[in-house]
């Protein structure tokens, strides 16, 4: 797995099924609802805190996944997208990175091109068994129990910077 994640510059995620378990819940007013896990923005920031990029992908629009990425300081979200290697390839023009150096993390059909697009396609546990069939890596943790966590340790491991990146918390 590190070899695969060594040149990773960017992880691009979906949300639901990947930062979420997946479930989508309404109010009686029609507000959703999203559950975050904290351990999974924790190892988003670690990643922005060396220098690697983080970016959103979804099919949906939604106020809670606003507000979970002003939280983080994710700035790069491309919501109610259906075609996500589109997406990907317009990542790569803003930002400068090619999407051989991005990681993309997916759990259902709607994520298939993306994850082609990318250097390292993930799937997180849980995912449909066509996206599993295709990821280079399947995360041990289900989507929203800590498979953006897992992905984002990883990356940082293969990339040397797990000891600098764990610093502050030793300190």
């Amino acid at each position: 797995m590190s070899s695969l994640l060594k040149q990773i510059k960017m992880l691009v995620l979906d949300v639901d099924g990947v930062l979420t378990d997946g479930s989508i819940t309404y109010t009686d007013s029609g507000e959703q609802i999203k559950s975050f896990l904290s351990r999974d923005g924790l190892g988003i920031r670690m990643l922005m805190d060396n220098n690697i990029q983080v970016g959103i992908i979804t099919g949906r629009t939604s106020g809670a996944l606003a507000h979970r990425c002003r939280n983080l300081g994710i700035d790069l979200i491309c919501e109610g997208i259906q075609d996500k290697a589109k997406a990907m390839d317009q990542i790569a023009a803003r930002t400068g990175i090619h999407t051989s150096a991005m990681a993309f993390v997916g759990d259902d059909l709607i994520d298939l091109p993306a994850m082609g697009r990318a250097g390292v396609a993930v799937a997180v546990a849980d995912a449909a068994d066509e996206v599993k069939s295709r990821a280079d890596i399947i995360t041990r943790a289900k989507g929203g129990h800590g498979a953006v966590r897992e992905i984002c340790e990883a990356i940082l491991k293969a990339r040397g910077l797990w000891d600098r990146a764990m610093k502050p918390f030793l300190s």
